[in-house]
């Protein structure tokens, strides 16, 4: 089970961090994921991080200005989102994932686990 927290109402140019805490199994072997939807949008992918290696991937519209992390030890990943803009607002989901080629790290339906979401607010 995933928990997504964090959310909330900020202004243009804010911060805000996200946390996808798992529980029920531990999610250490799995690639995490963060995407987002914004209402009449269809689900996007925002970022992931790999679990074979690590290695952090994220949407062009976010690089340089949100970064996702993981803390195994704790069993969650973060979204560290700044220079947030109002194109940002959306409903943001953390996701996992067992097993899936890297073709498809972007693609929603490779994802198995799914949190309930968290809402991000950006204001112009």
């Amino acid at each position: 089970q995933l928990q997504a927290s964090g959310g909330g109402l900020v202004q243009t140019g804010g911060s805000l961090r996200l946390s996808c805490a798992a529980s029920g199994r531990t999610f250490s072997s799995h690639t995490m994921g963060w995407f987002r939807q914004a209402p009449g949008k269809e689900r996007e992918f925002v970022a992931a991080i790999r679990r074979i290696d690590g290695r952090p991937y994220s949407a062009d519209s976010v690089k340089g200005r949100f970064t996702m992390s993981r803390d195994n030890a704790k069993n969650t990943v973060y979204l560290q989102m700044n220079s947030l803009k109002p194109e940002d607002t959306a409903v943001y989901y953390c996701a996992a994932r067992l097993s899936g080629i890297l073709s498809t790290i972007r693609t929603s339906t490779s994802y198995n686990y799914w949190g309930q979401g968290t809402q991000v607010t950006v204001s112009s």
